[in-house]
């Protein structure tokens, strides 16, 4: 299902402008003189101005060429004048003349705004939002999905994909943070507390799953996706509003919203199964914005972990970590998007430790010396002794924050309720660690032995014949998982043993096999070398003046006397491993 190579990088087909070099040109700003209300004025730096007067302009006139350069130089802007206060409110705009609060041509500018001005707010503002500011970002986004969903015919708006996954992310999380937020009775007063008691419908989780769906249903996105997967045309299945861009990509990415969603409420197998017409190892035009296919592994690869498909998980994670590698350049830039991703990454590289603890296998070699560089090797050590509280300390540092579905009981005694849905999933995930802690033991004990009395190795574990029985038939369960093979949804599979060492019983005698394949350096020569042969192509392109006197004959290239040399030390390398298995097999048919 999933292929580490097949990754698609995010080039947006909007010609973006350097956003270090984006100035703005003076625009006309309009004559408000005749606004009745007084707005009270905010002291809005100059460039301010001219971006949001051109930014209003160009969402007015369906810029689309524009949008995309705005929307990044939002985060310069930000980093050079309101790195810890808020952007002017709207009606700082007014106060400013910024915006006709009687043109309603602006009326969809003015709701982008403040998505991008509450955004901000939960980002950036020390002490976070305010309730306020809570309920009118909730009735913001109200305002947004009415628009685009309510309409009749696909409404006239671009926005790059970008921004729109980022609208749908934005609005998941600002939903778990309410949560959060209100879970937290002990540290509210008195007038808090009856606020949030007389809004129970505002950040509903009832009003965010309805959003989801009904953009997921107004795209037609999950019949477009079948197509697509069959070979088809999507277009041909998408309707009116599906072939729209802005409905299709909010389709796709309201689909990856309720991973997220069902996984923060702990549904594991809804959160999977949301995306069965997804195809994740596939090439696709739906899969353009890294944040949301690092999000979408993230939470499958936990889904996978909880639901104890361990081999599948430590391949999600070990894709996404081999894709994060190769465009890690991408996310160097400091802002909320790329900090939550190099956070996603360090936690998916501790879910990745603790499946290689619980089920050890052989993963690609670039996460392998990753894990080891991170320190992970020393936690991995710890917790391969058992050490439960290491366990406990990983999961807490890489898991979700889950959510309660359901608003805290106000009357009761103020209690931090938050935690609680933490609490349960640490129990569940704690439960299958105690049963896994004696596996790790006779793992141990069977590496050593091809046959064994099963009365011998009882004894070695303090445990009598009846019981120890019963832990090689735990073990057996434990390490025979559903592995996905085949088909697009992620639920599908076949049960398969992934274990290092197997084992039968015939009679009161235990037989073991080594089912450990011996390490291949092969592949890892051959990167090894593609990388070398770059590198040598480069610096064949090198001109140095100087070196080479004038007239003199160049020197011959060292490209293929290198290449005949790797060839030689690859051939050895591939013919050493073709022995060692041979001499391995016969080994084996000696000791049967």
């Amino acid at each position: 299902m999933y292929n580490a190579n097949e990754f698609v990088d995010e080039y947006e087909s909007y010609p973006l402008e350097d956003a270090e070099n984006y100035h703005y040109s003076a625009r006309g700003e309009g004559d408000f003189s005749e606004r009745g209300a007084h707005y009270p004025t905010y002291s809005i730096p100059e460039e301010v101005k001219k971006y949001i007067t051109y930014f209003r302009d160009a969402i007015r006139d369906g810029n689309v060429y524009d949008i995309p350069s705005l929307y990044v130089d939002f985060n310069r802007l930000t980093e050079e004048y309101f790195k810890t206060q808020s952007w002017p409110d709207v009606e700082d705009l007014y106060g400013n003349k910024l915006v006709d609060q009687q043109d309603t041509r602006d009326d969809i500018f003015l709701i982008l705004y403040r998505e991008l001005y509450y955004r901000h707010i939960y980002a950036r503002i020390q002490g976070g939002p305010t309730i306020p500011q809570r309920f009118e970002s909730y009735y913001n986004y109200c305002n947004l999905f009415n628009y685009i969903l309510s309409a009749e015919t696909p409404v006239p708006m671009e926005l790059p994909n970008q921004w729109l996954w980022e609208i749908i992310d934005e609005f998941i999380y600002q939903f778990q943070s309410f949560s959060q937020f209100r879970s937290k009775l002990g540290k509210k007063s008195e007038p808090e507390i009856e606020m949030l008691k007389e809004s129970p419908k505002i950040w509903n989780v009832h009003s965010v799953l309805n959003v989801l769906h009904c953009l997921v249903d107004k795209s037609n996105i999950n019949r477009q996706l079948e197509v697509y997967t069959s070979g088809g045309d999507p277009d041909s299945v998408a309707g009116e509003f599906g072939r729209h861009p802005l409905y299709k990509m909010l389709g796709y990415f309201s689909l990856i919203g309720l991973l997220r969603l069902h996984s923060l409420l702990g549904d594991y197998y809804q959160a999977i199964k949301v995306l069965e017409n997804i195809e994740l190892n596939k090439k696709s035009m739906y899969s353009r914005v890294p944040a949301c296919q690092i999000t979408t592994y993230y939470y499958v690869g936990f889904a996978y972990m909880m639901m104890r498909r361990y081999a599948d998980a430590i391949r999600t994670f070990s894709n996404i970590l081999v894709y994060i590698q190769r465009t890690k350049a991408m996310f160097q830039t400091r802002n909320y998007q790329n900090d939550q991703i190099n956070k996603q990454t360090e936690q998916m590289y501790t879910l990745l430790a603790i499946c290689m603890v619980l089920h050890p296998q052989r993963i690609d070699e670039v996460v392998q010396s990753s894990l080891r560089e991170k320190t992970l090797a020393e936690k991995m050590a710890r917790m391969s002794r058992n050490e439960t509280a290491e366990f406990t300390q990983c999961f807490t540092f890489a898991c979700p924050k889950f959510l309660s579905p359901v608003p805290p009981p106000f009357d009761s005694a103020p209690a931090n309720y938050h935690k609680e849905p933490f609490q349960q999933q640490l129990k569940v995930f704690m439960d299958e660690v105690q049963q896994q802690q004696q596996i790790s033991v006779m793992r141990s004990y069977l590496k050593l032995y091809t046959t064994m009395p099963m009365e011998k190795m009882a004894a070695f574990q303090d445990l009598t014949e009846d019981d120890f029985r019963n832990a090689l038939l735990c073990f057996k369960h434990k390490m025979r998982n559903i592995v996905w093979t085949k088909g697009t949804s992620g639920l599908q599979g076949d049960f398969q043993s992934d274990s290092e060492v197997d084992f039968f019983i015939a009679g009161s005698m235990i037989h073991i096999a080594d089912t450990k394949v011996a390490q291949r350096y092969g592949d890892f020569f051959i990167r090894q070398i593609h990388k070398l042969e770059e590198v040598n192509r480069s610096l064949s392109k090198v001109k140095v003046s100087g070196c080479v006197p004038r007239g003199s004959v160049d020197s011959p290239p060292l490209a293929p006397h290198l290449t005949s040399i790797l060839f030689f030390i690859l051939t050895s390398i591939v013919n050493h491993d073709a022995a060692y298995v041979s001499n391995d097999m016969v080994r084996r048919r000696q000791n049967t």
